[in-house]
């Protein structure tokens, strides 16, 4: 089952890439390297890769979903440069298997750690990551789980015509499972660091509307033919909490940076 279907286009135009700031904490956090390597997992249409331009120039995208892979072709294609190295692999990141001797010094995971086998990722990581490398697992709240007035109004009327359920594409999201700085911890790459990066947002209806296109609980599909219906009650919905036609958002990212532990300074080695 892809939880995704048909909402690839709406993921590229409508929901927010990564601050700067959180560009620049994982290009400190991560080893340097000639070619620097970055390998981004669930790349969706490419958001974190495309930040990461900058940074890195040997690049491995990973994709289950052969609808956002042509999302991320078309988005990093335009912005790659000659000193670039570019590989885009449709596979699921539990599977994936770099071409040999090819060490990634940063795996990035935005908002998709969760849909993973996690312990299975992480153990396949350990067989390839750089010795040095380092694992980031982050994201922001979405809209399901955001808590100011106008996000819970509109999750108020996806439940009213989708059920009281999170639904993940045709069938429901599943329990939450442990800390992911607890699944880390159980790793290979437990030496984890955790940072706040705060992110300040200003949306219109419309855009809230393809956002929720965008997402697996609300994707456009779901609604059949009450789509209109389900537009016009969310403008309704949020019409009041608007100023000047705008609805503002404090949100944050949750980061996650991981790595094997340093040896300790009184380890003897033989």
């Amino acid at each position: 089952m892809n939880a995704f279907a048909g909402t690839s286009s709406y993921y590229r135009r409508l929901r927010p890439g990564i601050p700067v700031e959180l560009a620049a904490l994982l290009d400190a956090a991560a080893p340097v390297g000639s070619p620097r390597r970055l390998l981004d997992v669930g790349t969706g249409p490419g958001l974190v890769a495309h930040a990461l331009l900058r940074y890195f120039d040997d690049l491995f995208a990973v994709d289950s979903d052969t609808a956002m892979l042509a999302e991320a072709e078309t988005m990093l294609q335009s912005a790659v440069s000659a000193s670039h190295r570019l590989q885009i692999r449709h596979t699921r990141a539990e599977d994936f298997v770099p071409p040999e001797g090819w060490r990634p010094h940063l795996v990035t995971c935005c908002r998709v750690f969760h849909w993973l086998d996690q312990r299975r990722f992480l153990d396949r990581l350990s067989e390839y990551v750089a010795p040095d490398g380092v694992v980031a697992v982050f994201s922001d709240r979405s809209l399901w789980t955001a808590d100011n007035e106008w996000q819970q109004a509109a999750r108020a009327v996806v439940r009213e015509f989708l059920g009281e359920h999170r639904r993940a594409g045709a069938g429901v999201f599943g329990p939450p499972g442990p800390p992911f700085a607890d699944v880390l911890r159980a790793s290979a790459f437990c030496d984890v660091t955790t940072t706040v990066i705060p992110v300040h947002r200003e949306w219109i209806i419309a855009k809230v509307t393809g956002y929720l296109y965008s997402t697996s609980f609300a994707a456009p599909q779901l609604f059949g033919d009450r789509r209109r219906a389900f537009e016009t009650a969310l403008e309704d919905a949020l019409a009041p909490f608007t100023t000047g036609g705008v609805l503002t958002e404090d949100n944050a990212f949750t980061v996650h940076t991981a790595r094997r532990p340093s040896p300790s300074k009184d380890q003897q080695w033989t």
